[in-house]
């Protein structure tokens, strides 16, 4: 188990791949540069999600770099006991498959949807992703380390078009920000994504 502060940095692109990751507690952002200086968010996992896994696939080196948003407590797996616990394991390799087929899917979604869609729809996208939506009417985000930024990264916007946004959502009644300054996400924010 290891602990680490918010912003600290859990590997870099590019650092030799010894292992992978298990999400404890806190968030994680997972993010790539291009050659020329060009980053992109691929994702932010949040506690029971596994990352830094593609040293299983025989990679020597990271791909992505992972940074907390958030305090974390990470259990640190490395590939020899990983690859034997799911040989002895069944349970265990259903779940990491099925962690792994999630965001797969996830990331074939953030395509179309970069391809497809204008930022507003992008944003209101994240958010509801975020907030794993789906099980409540409302649901709160902690803002903490989910900067402005950080969500046009996201959404492959500019930080002013996030602001305007988020403005609007707040105004429709979409979202708004409670008295511990979590974001709450609201049900009626679907209708973004469903507008034509």
């Amino acid at each position: 188990m290891l602990p680490f502060k918010k912003k600290a940095i859990i590997f870099a692109q590019g650092d030799a791949s010894d292992g992978l990751f298990f999400i404890q507690q806190g968030k994680v952002r997972l993010s790539v540069e291009a050659e020329g200086g060009k980053k992109a968010i691929l994702g932010i996992l949040g506690e029971d999600d596994f990352f830094g896994e593609s040293g299983l696939a025989g990679q020597l080196v990271r791909t992505s770099s992972a940074t907390a948003v958030t305090d974390c407590v990470l259990l640190h797996i490395e590939k020899k006991a990983m690859m034997q616990a799911m040989s002895r394991e069944p349970k265990l390799s259903a779940t990491f498959v099925n962690c792994l087929l999630k965001r797969v899917i996830r990331y074939q979604d953030d395509l179309v949807d970069q391809l497809s869609n204008v930022s507003e729809k992008r944003l209101a996208r994240v958010l509801l992703l975020m907030a794993h939506f789906g099980k409540e009417e409302v649901v709160d985000i902690p803002v903490s380390g989910l900067s402005q930024g950080t969500l046009a990264e996201m959404v492959g916007t500019t930080r002013s078009r996030v602001s305007f946004f988020m403005n609007r959502f707040r105004k429709l009644g979409f979202i708004n920000y409670d008295a511990r300054d979590n974001l709450r996400v609201h049900s009626s924010l679907l209708s973004v994504c469903a507008e034509r």
